[in-house]
């Protein structure tokens, strides 16, 4: 697997996504989803494009086991995180009906982050 390229083609889809609403917004004045938004924007669009140009530029990082684990971890955790987010803010769930998969999705994300700072810290040389 190319993980480089994984972040960066997950990222662009993020970055639709994410323009994709901001653009509803506008055009609806309806700015319920501003959380949304920039969770995609942010979660989705920016870390997964800076993951992936570290991942291009210190290959090294990309061929240890850690990059896949981050890839994934990140993927589940920031989809579930968005989607529950999006349910939420729309009216289609109740915040109590967000437990225990948001609490899930945050720390799968934390744990991508984790798996990218013990890769950086292993291979990032």
């Amino acid at each position: 697997m190319n993980v480089s390229r994984g972040f960066l083609v997950m990222g662009c889809l993020y970055l639709i996504a994410g323009i994709s609403i901001g653009m509803y917004m506008g055009a609806s004045t309806d700015h319920t989803l501003v959380p949304a938004h920039a969770h995609i924007n942010l979660l989705g669009f920016t870390l997964m494009s800076v993951f992936g140009l570290v991942y291009r530029v210190v290959p090294a990082m990309a061929e240890s086991g850690l990059a896949t684990a981050h890839f994934w971890l990140h993927q589940v955790g920031t989809l579930l995180l968005v989607t529950m987010l999006v349910l939420l803010l729309t009216g289609r769930i109740a915040e109590t009906a967000m437990f225990p998969v948001a609490p899930i999705a945050e720390v799968l994300v934390m744990l991508g982050v984790l798996s990218f700072a013990a890769n950086l810290l292993r291979n990032g040389r």
